[in-house]
């Protein structure tokens, strides 16, 4: 299996297409199009200031939050790249009402995957130059291929990801992803266009010293998470452990996979099912999470094993270094 740090994605993708229990070569083309479109976005993101994508778009999605324009900007690179290269049968995006069905060329439907995408992850920390992201979740159909894809090709459970990952755009953009096979990161070389691996095999620690939450609902949280920051802060062992909250899952997660921690986005009495998506952001992270040593549930139950029943269904989460997710967990009982 290639590591070399001088090796390029798609040099990457292309060695290690074998390993992949559905080596056809048209997964394969799916990274290379999501790759295609983050360097596109990418773009965009860095001439944020420079041209008018700055700011709220004016329009909200169908979770009732306010779009900014690089939400819409994102959304239209990603489903555009996606739909051009006639590699997916089906795309639903958390900016979208519904999920879209895509005809291939011969318009029978001939092809196999589905993608689910958060384009533009943490978009409102964009006028204030704090990171962001893209996070994908791809899926084989279960319908017949021949046939449209229905709702159902969508609402499986996380454990039947084929792949999953995220961009993030920060100092550096990295495109970190999985395909079942373990975990690693590539970091672009703006100056050639080219991403290199330059993270392989990456892991959580089996613990850490960060805990990742918004403190300033801490009074509408159960009492177990409050039980469990309250843990986080007491001088005693190896803790007081070190708050760290950025407000961008894919910063917050990309930070504790390499320091050692735990995210958290608990329900609350003023978000009854928590804020995440399930099915955009939760079951990736969970994927990834997994796939790197660590661990991933809604306090109770592990995310891949939850059966969604609806496209933008949101779950409480609890993510990162296993022996953190364990303890949160055991509070949460």
């Amino acid at each position: 299996m290639l590591k070399s740090k001088n090796t390029t994605l798609g040099e990457y993708i292309i060695e290690n297409q074998s390993s992949f229990q559905y080596s056809s070569g048209e997964l394969s083309k799916l990274i290379n199009a999501i790759r295609l479109a983050a360097k596109v976005v990418n773009h965009e993101v860095n001439k944020a200031g420079l041209i008018d994508i700055l700011g709220a778009a004016g329009d909200t999605n169908i979770q009732g939050e306010d779009q900014q324009k690089l939400d819409v900007l994102a959304n239209e690179k990603f489903i555009q790249t996606l739909k051009n290269r006639e590699i997916v049968c089906g795309i639903a995006s958390e900016e979208e009402d519904d999920f879209i069905s895509i005809n291939s060329n011969d318009e029978q439907h001939r092809n196999k995957y589905v993608v689910l995408i958060d384009p533009l992850d943490g978009s409102s920390n964009i006028d204030v130059n704090v990171s962001v992201g893209t996070i994908f979740s791809i899926y084989r159909r279960i319908t017949p291929e021949g046939t449209p894809v229905t709702l159902e090709d969508f609402l499986q459970p996380g454990r039947n990801q084929v792949a999953a990952g995220y961009i993030v755009y920060g100092t550096s953009t990295m495109l970190v992803y999985t395909t079942g096979d373990g975990v690693n990161g590539f970091t672009l070389n703006p100056a050639i266009g080219t991403f290199y691996l330059s993270h392989p095999n990456m892991e959580f620690p089996e613990t850490g010293k960060i805990y990742s939450v918004n403190e300033g609902n801490y009074n509408h949280f159960p009492q177990g998470v409050k039980d469990y920051i309250k843990y986080c802060q007491k001088e005693e062992d190896d803790r007081p452990y070190t708050s760290r909250y950025i407000g961008s899952l894919v910063s917050d997660f990309h930070r504790n996979m390499i320091k050692g921690g735990i995210y958290m986005y608990p329900k609350s009495s003023k978000a009854s099912n928590g804020k995440l998506r399930l099915l955009y952001e939760c079951n990736p992270m969970a994927f990834l999470a997994e796939q790197a040593n660590g661990k991933a549930s809604d306090g109770h139950t592990a995310i891949l094993d939850l059966q969604p029943t609806e496209l933008h269904q949101r779950v409480p989460f609890f993510c990162g270094s296993i022996k953190m997710v364990e303890k949160a967990e055991e509070f949460m009982k």
